[in-house]
């Protein structure tokens, strides 16, 4: 007769073999993918915390982070695959040059971005005959900036130069050092701008005006063959927005890891700025890829015959409605 004390060791060991067995598998089934994002801003913290709350891992992906320096190199990587998912406010642009790109998610319907200028620059007329500093050609800074100095019948790299100056802060370094004389930034970065004496001079959200911004962006091709992958990357990205909703403290506390340094008053920037700004149901507008389109049509005159929902693929969140994803969020984050 076996003892019962081998009996219970015996027992108590298969279990941890099972408990071994279920982790290894479960951790062997998470898919690996790649997932871009183009800034260190406010506008990307649902990106960081689909990731950093577990998100895309609770929906079986092992997703890598990889920053870009801009849209419009985080767009070219999208267009060559590597990495096939991008958060990027460029799909417009893409795809009237011809390129396999569309939104299956949107977390941007407006430009939330202020103009903040050299002290001696009080108003927008000031900005005449001045520089102004942009991310990167074609990247959403680019695209809000030429909006704006239509809106005020200044024609750019005519009445206002245009000019590359990098990512926030390079932009804030490149104004201190007189190369250009204002930018456009986000809600924590015009805290930042503040602190180092340069004011905000106009507030985009003042237009009124619905674009499409930032969204998470795919290729047709990717989802035709790896639509579960593209959809559980969804589910996260639509869960970490309803997180953010709902967690203000959890929020600060990863958004505190990417912007490193920041001090309350921008984590707090960083929270009040995306709640107010996101939906919870993140459909793109097709109105404002409609603006794009009109703003784009002198540039690209393919634009004048494209349709707003060329750009964007909205079967994956009508799925997640008629599956009750969004009912099951509103209880989960009420």
């Amino acid at each position: 007769m076996i003892p019962r004390a081998r009996i219970a060791v015996n027992l108590f060991s298969l279990a941890w073999l099972l408990v071994f067995f279920t982790a290894t598998v479960g951790a062997q089934e998470l898919k690996k993918i790649k997932i871009g994002y183009p800034a260190v801003s406010y506008n990307q913290i649902h990106i960081w915390v689909a990731k950093d709350a577990g998100l895309f891992r609770k929906y079986g992906l092992d997703a890598e982070l990889v920053f870009f320096r801009g849209g419009q190199l985080a767009t070219q990587a999208l267009v060559a695959g590597d990495p096939p998912i991008v958060n990027i406010g460029t799909v417009v642009q893409a795809g009237l040059q011809g390129f396999d790109v569309v939104l299956i998610a949107a977390s941007e319907t407006a430009y939330a971005y202020s103009v903040v200028a050299l002290p001696a620059i009080t108003q927008v007329e000031g900005l005449k005959g001045k520089k102004l500093g942009v991310s990167g050609f074609g990247s959403a800074s680019h695209n809000a900036a030429l909006i704006f100095l239509r809106k005020f019948n200044l024609e750019p790299n005519k009445d206002v130069t245009i000019l590359v100056a990098g990512p926030t802060t390079d932009r804030l370094t490149a104004m201190g050092a007189g190369l250009i004389d204002a930018t456009l930034l986000t809600p924590t970065e015009v805290v930042s701008a503040k602190k180092r004496g340069y004011p905000e001079i106009y507030d985009l959200l003042d237009m009124g005006v619905e674009i499409q911004g930032n969204g998470l962006a795919t290729t047709r091709a990717y989802i035709k063959t790896n639509r579960p992958t593209v959809k559980a990357a969804l589910k996260g990205y639509v869960e970490a927005i309803h997180y953010i909703h709902n967690n203000a403290e959890g929020t600060k506390a990863i958004v505190a890891k990417f912007l490193r340094g920041a001090d309350p008053e921008i984590l707090r920037a960083a929270h009040q700025g995306f709640v107010k700004l996101v939906a919870k149901k993140p459909y793109p507008t097709l109105k404002g890829i409609q603006f794009l389109l009109d703003q784009v049509a002198n540039q690209f005159p393919q634009a004048k015959k494209a349709k707003p929902e060329q750009f964007v693929d909205l079967s994956l969140l009508q799925e997640l409605e008629k599956e009750g994803f969004f009912t099951e969020m509103a209880k989960r984050y009420p």
